[in-house]
């Protein structure tokens, strides 16, 4: 298991996609790479204003995988804790940070092949996964970008 230390990859399917709100707040000029990726076995649900991952069997969710650069790590590990409300332990928690695999998706340009690599995955915290599976909005093919 991997420590909250240990830099791997962030896998991110909401609002800090390029092109949404948070991508330049928190990741422009602190990435070494962004690829986009596919996270197995999870759903999207709509959220206020942006989305939540929940593990479901046989969905997939559209995202990218951000490399951070090494020495951003640190500070963008704590300021995406903050944004997604997670603290480690808190029952409040609406998101909680998992290690999970994640492929990236294969592109005869670029150098992915569509291999499976260990990220950050920010999924819905237990009480918030419990209210969206019996009363939320599932996002159809779990891309936030092009839910409309």
């Amino acid at each position: 298991m991997t420590t909250p230390s240990t830099p791997l990859p962030f896998f991110v399917y909401g609002t800090l996609r390029p092109g949404e709100p948070n991508h330049d707040r928190f990741l422009r000029g602190r990435t070494e790479s962004e690829e986009p990726g596919r996270l197995h076995g999870a759903a999207l649900y709509d959220g206020p204003g942006y989305p939540y991952a929940v593990e479901a069997p046989g969905a997939v969710i559209v995202g990218e995988l951000v490399t951070t650069r090494p020495e951003a790590y640190p500070q963008l590990l704590i300021a995406l804790d903050r944004l997604e409300d997670y603290a480690p332990g808190d029952p409040a928690n609406l998101y909680e940070r998992v290690e999970l695999r994640v492929t990236r998706d294969a592109d005869a340009d670029a150098d992915t092949d569509g291999t499976s690599v260990r990220a950050w995955v920010y999924l819905a915290a237990p009480t918030v996964t419990a209210r969206l599976r019996t009363h939320g909005k599932l996002i159809e093919g779990g891309d936030w970008i092009n839910r409309r």
